[in-house]
């Protein structure tokens, strides 16, 4: 989620920032599960994306949200950009895709139940206005001059940078959607590890969920584009992360990371100043250009924090970013299947074992193949068909291990979540096979039929 991080005091040391991830450790019994989903809201007869403004638009939605369900609104210079309610949030993305940052719960039981529930309310308020929202990984057909732009400062600020840094930046903002689960960690050498296990199978989840064939309205030749953008974007604040790897590697190591990632903006009393290019090595000093003389906040440090896109990320807690968007079946398999993983220590030492052998360029050639093959991709012999097929598997375990029951105890487990995912292991085919071939098959290539048959 984007919106400005709260409650930070001022860095005293440099010690401080690593302190301030470390603070995220907790207990295992206090581990808990948070879910965002971002999706593409459209007007239903014109098929178009919705405005910001008027009576069939983003804000028509945000309002009718928080009247009709109580959410509480978020506002920036006097416009709604998100609304909060019991621990969870709803917030914009430049082109208007609606996200909600789930509350942190205790099962994926709870994080499906709240996925449904979220999901009812945008049908409600959608269907009274006209509007639908859809689950993909990339807009299939609108192209970006089509593409509104949020009411958010920082949305402008990063608007003008992209193109300096890469060459798809804007379509990131305006044009992807993504699916990712948040958890936690234990201690400084239990974050290592997971994020160790979350960065090499990011793959794995990226062609278990490949859901974005198509852009500019026709194949793009790639199962998973919103991967292949994220390669392709700003170098300083993308990838696999090599050092993570690496002997030495903990919170100092990433916060000395994090200082070398450029700036976006600083945030202060409702507005985002231009910081863009700048450096956080020299805000501590109270050198940073944008604002002589003043040195950061905590709060600053959060929000830096925001602005590094990896493939997985450290805050106080550990942030799966490398799946697209889609039906809502697989918004409840993503969680399932890194809680497996993840939170489980057997599975988590059977998860390292399986990846721990190969090196950074493997890691890469396997993200690579991800975006463009999915399940049938491979790289230096690996097959991540082979490799998703051996995840679950060990996932499955996790969650059987776990035995979080839910429906009144009537379901012993978590399991029956990735269900999706196993099938796709069984048949070999993902998301975008699926579009790929009514695309090719019964759609005749009218793209807009995706519309009718993958709107939530």
């Amino acid at each position: 989620m984007s919106i400005p991080q709260q409650g930070g005091g001022p860095i005293e040391r440099f010690e401080d920032l690593a302190d301030y991830l470390a603070a995220g450790c907790k207990p295992k019994a206090d581990w808990r599960i948070g879910t965002e989903h971002e999706k593409f809201g459209y007007c239903k007869d014109s098929l178009k994306p919705l405005p910001y403004d008027g009576p069939r638009s983003i804000k028509a939605m945000l309002e009718g949200l928080a009247e009709r369900y109580g959410w509480q609104p978020v506002l920036e210079q006097g416009n709604i950009i998100g609304l909060s309610q019991n621990g969870a949030n709803v917030s914009l993305e430049p082109g208007g895709q609606l996200e909600l940052s789930g509350a942190p719960v205790e099962t994926i039981h709870q994080t499906c139940d709240e996925v449904n529930e979220h999901l009812r309310e945008v049908q409600t308020v959608a269907d009274g206005i006209g509007a639908r929202f859809i689950g993909l990984g990339a807009a299939p057909i609108w192209r970006q001059e089509e593409m509104p732009m949020m009411p958010k400062g920082r949305y402008r600020l990063m608007t003008d940078y992209m193109d300096r840094v890469g060459t798809m930046g804007k379509t990131m903002m305006y044009r992807t959607c993504t699916v990712q689960v948040n958890l936690d960690f234990a201690s400084e050498a239990d974050m290592v590890k997971k994020f160790r296990v979350a960065l090499a199978l990011q793959p794995v989840a990226t062609a278990l969920f490949a859901n974005s064939p198509f852009l500019d309205g026709k194949p793009n030749g790639r199962k998973s584009w919103r991967s292949h953008i994220w390669q392709n974007l700003d170098p300083a604040r993308t990838g696999m992360l090599p050092f993570v790897f690496e002997d030495g590697m903990g919170f100092e190591r990433y916060v000395d990371y994090a200082l070398d990632v450029p700036m976006y903006f600083v945030y202060r009393d409702g507005r985002y100043i231009n910081a863009l290019g700048q450096s956080f090595r020299d805000f501590l000093k109270g050198e940073l250009p944008a604002l002589p003389g003043e040195k950061p906040t905590l709060s600053d440090w959060a929000d830096h924090l925001t602005t590094i896109f990896p493939e997985a990320r450290i805050k106080k807690y550990m942030e799966t970013r490398g799946a697209d968007g889609g039906p809502w079946r697989r918004l409840c398999a993503l969680p399932a299947f890194w809680v497996g993983l993840l939170y489980d220590q057997t599975a988590l030492d059977a998860a390292w074992d399986l990846a721990k052998g190969w090196d950074a360029e493997t890691r890469d050639g396997l993200r690579a193949a991800a975006s463009v093959h999915a399940l049938q991709g491979e790289a230096k012999g690996i097959r991540l068909l082979d490799i998703a097929r051996e995840a679950v598997r060990i996932s499955e375990a996790g969650l059987k291990a776990r035995a979080r029951p839910g429906v009144g105890g009537l379901v012993p487990d978590e399991t029956h979540f990735l269900n999706a995912l196993q099938e796709s292991i069984e048949t070999g085919k993902v998301p975008a096979d699926e579009l790929l071939e009514k695309y090719h098959g019964e759609w005749a290539g009218d793209l807009s039929r995706i519309y009718g048959e993958y709107s939530y």
